[in-house]
């Protein structure tokens, strides 16, 4: 599972960049007026990056907790 969450924290940190790179490309070619709302998707792409992020740290806290806990009980 862990190779999987690390995948997808790349896949959306590379979404976002390209994202952003080809918004602004045909913004700066077809103008602005008609891309600039495409941004919304570029920001949806890098919450998703730190949502993911911030839930494998918290993921790897629970866990680290459940560990602690167990040991305890013996």
């Amino acid at each position: 599972m862990k190779i999987y969450h690390k995948i997808m924290l790349k896949f959306w940190l590379a979404t976002a960049i390209v994202l952003f790179f080809t918004i602004t490309y045909l913004g700066f070619t077809e103008g602005f007026d008609k891309w600039v709302y495409y941004y919304v998707f570029v920001a949806l792409a890098t919450l998703m990056y730190f949502m993911r992020k911030w839930m494998l740290k918290r993921e790897a806290k629970h866990l680290e907790f459940l560990e602690n806990q167990k040991e305890n009980q013996k």
